[in-house]
């Protein structure tokens, strides 16, 4: 009968001479240090895709910001005022230009919440077409729809900005606003006495014998000056008409009101250029009696500012150096 111990195998033994077997000491290092590159990866992952949905939610709520700039009012059938902005310059390419101007004042009188129409006004003024269109469409828009209008200056009703005013029913202004300025202007630069310094010589070749006129490198003669003159007269009398349509009796008329001065608010009202004193929160309180206001102003969004401001940018300054544009400034 053989014992417990009897049964178990012998015990193994080391082959003579063979160094026994040892893990490496710097295993366990590369080890952890491939675990931590994998954690490392894993985070650079992780953060990839968070930046990745934080610029993807960052360009969504810009095209969004700038389709809604884009967008006119609803409309609303709860009563309010309507405002239209009119800001800058009064040109083609800008804020103040008579196609968007227009475009807010359809929308504005369309709105049967709508209980006036204000024109906010802060501007120098600019193109006398593109006041004329605003002020033609004003005039036809009030009898479309019978609903007044009514202008509220804020610093600067100028020139072209107050041919447009005088289209309002009444006009509103701050003791301190300017306002006036009714004439017509046509600027540029005169280079024949330069040139003939440095002994510059100007070859201008044209088919027809105006064609040159007013260049700037070039000799005014008589001729071609008064015939610009007599244009800007023309331009002057049907600006002046205007104003004595818009403001009727109301105005009072001296030697100087059509002189292309200007005067301050106080001095507006008293010339008969001007109504009363007021901002848009009063007009809409106690001229309209609807304090609730309601901007129709279309503006151009972000990216067509920019791209407007690209292509312009290409040629205004030299255009702008040889071409002089009459001007209600």
């Amino acid at each position: 009968m053989s014992t417990p111990s009897d049964d178990l195998p012998p015990p193994m033994q080391e082959p003579v001479g063979v160094p026994p077997v040892v893990a490496p000491a710097h295993e366990p290092v590369l080890a952890e240090l491939a675990r931590e590159f994998l954690r490392e990866r894993r985070a650079e992952r992780r953060w990839r895709v968070v930046f990745r949905l934080f610029w993807l939610l960052l360009a969504g709520a810009l095209v969004y910001s700038l389709w809604m700039q884009g967008r006119h009012v609803a409309p609303s059938t709860t009563p309010h005022t309507a405002l239209v902005e009119v800001r800058g310059e009064i040109a083609a390419d800008t804020e103040a230009s008579a196609e968007l101007l227009l475009a807010a004042l359809k929308d504005a009188f369309k709105d049967d919440g709508a209980q006036a129409v204000v024109l906010r006004i802060n501007s120098p003024g600019g193109s006398p077409v593109q006041a004329g269109i605003v002020y033609d469409e004003i005039n036809r828009l009030k009898k479309q729809y019978d609903k007044p209008v009514y202008a509220v200056v804020e610093e600067m009703c100028a020139s072209g900005a107050y041919y447009i005013a005088a289209a309002a029913d009444e006009i509103y202004v701050d003791k301190a606003s300017v306002v006036g300025s009714i004439g017509v202007l046509m600027d540029g630069f005169g280079f024949t006495g330069l040139m003939d310094k440095l002994g510059v010589e100007r070859r201008l070749l044209t088919a027809g014998e105006n064609k040159g006129m007013l260049d700037p490198f070039s000799p005014v003669s008589p001729k071609q000056r008064a015939y610009a003159q007599a244009m800007l007269d023309q331009i002057h009398a049907q600006f002046i008409a205007v104003v004595r349509e818009g403001r009727g009796k109301r105005l009072k008329e001296t030697s100087e009101t059509f002189s292309g001065l200007f005067w301050n608010g106080e001095q507006a009202v008293a010339m008969g250029l001007a109504d009363h004193f007021g901002n848009l929160d009063y007009v809409a309180r106690e001229v309209v009696k609807a304090e609730d206001v309601i901007d129709y102003t279309p503006r151009d969004n972000v990216a067509e500012r920019l791209a407007k401001r690209f292509g312009a940018a290409m040629g205004a300054g030299a255009v702008k150096a040889l071409r002089e544009v009459p001007a209600l400034r």
